[in-house]
């Protein structure tokens, strides 16, 4: 097994509340781009459903693809996605979807997650394995 650890930066969120009002409880999805820094070095796209709730908090789930290199393996997979937001943090947990890995990330198994202050850093951690061991 391998641990990626680093950071990503929100390049870009475009978020539509399609449920309620634009503050207070509602339905949203935003379309999120991101680049990755450290274990994983790319870019990633993700599309999350929330539900906000009056006291700002919310919850989340979605898909997130990852394309780029994990210990100097290019490749891209898709990391199913849940969280909640609790007004200053989102905190999210990332399962590996199995079978999506591409190329050097064929056969590509993990889960970690991430934690994202208010802005546009976040911290990740990722434990990794492929079909054949460990991914490095």
């Amino acid at each position: 097994m391998t641990t990626a650890t680093g950071a990503f930066e929100i390049a870009n969120w475009d978020e539509d509340v399609y449920l309620g009002e634009a503050e207070g409880r509602r339905l949203s999805r935003a379309d999120v781009t991101q680049r990755f820094h450290g274990g994983i070095e790319g870019e990633g796209r993700a599309q999350w459903l929330m539900a906000y709730l009056d006291d700002g908090t919310a919850r989340f789930v979605g898909m997130q693809h990852v394309e780029g290199t994990l210990d100097g393996r290019r490749g891209s997979a898709v990391f199913e996605t849940d969280g909640e937001f609790d007004g200053a943090q989102a905190k999210g947990n990332w399962r590996v979807v199995e079978g999506s890995g591409t190329d050097g990330w064929t056969g590509i198994r993990g889960e970690g997650g991430f934690a994202a202050p208010h802005g546009s850093t976040a911290t990740y951690s990722i434990v990794v394995r492929d079909a054949e061991g460990p991914i490095s």
